[in-house]
């Protein structure tokens, strides 16, 4: 019996891009099953509450049966290793994230030698992509279509016009689909 190919997929997905979901559609191609994992944001400063972040991936996931979306907390390697993952993904947008993509793919190997971590480019569309321009951009006045999923900028608006910038601690939220 072939055991099933895991990976994982972290971040803080505050907003989820579509540089993110263009990762997310590709590495569910490449395993049996992908986890979006949502970090815990133990420094307050996300603006979206992990609630919000599960409810916005599940809907953009939807039509992939292979992925679940969880929230987690603690070292990733430790998360890996209980969901008997054998993959972390990481998307590349430019030489500067290989940098500290590198780093942490060393000290993950160090601490956990059994997972691997897979790099993947980004389309080249996206390769100036991220939440915090994302955030900033709207907070700004300015457009995020075709930047985000349908519906992400609408919530982006109505968080800043209500002045709510920080997310809110809830705990051992999972999206489980399939």
């Amino acid at each position: 019996m072939q055991r099933k190919r895991i990976a994982i997929y972290p971040g803080s997905f505050d907003p989820v891009t579509n540089g993110h979901l263009d990762i997310i559609e590709r590495a569910s191609a490449l395993f049996d099953r992908l986890i979006v994992a949502v970090a815990e944001d133990h420094r307050g400063e996300s603006l979206f509450g992990e609630k919000e972040k599960l409810h916005m991936l599940g809907k953009v996931t939807a039509c992939l049966d292979n992925v679940v979306i969880e929230c987690f907390s603690g070292l990733l390697v430790d998360y890996a290793k209980k969901r008997k993952a054998r993959a972390i993904i990481r998307g590349l947008r430019a030489v500067s994230d290989f940098e500290y993509e590198f780093q942490m793919a060393l000290m993950n190997k160090k601490l956990q030698g059994k997972i691997e971590t897979v790099f993947m480019a980004t389309k080249e569309i996206y390769s100036y992509l991220s939440s915090s321009i994302v955030k900033e951009v709207v907070l700004l006045g300015g457009s995020v279509e075709g930047l985000v999923p349908e519906g992400v900028e609408k919530r982006l608006k109505e968080k800043i016009k209500r002045g709510h910038y920080g997310g809110t601690k809830e705990k051992n939220l999972k999206i489980k689909k399939g």
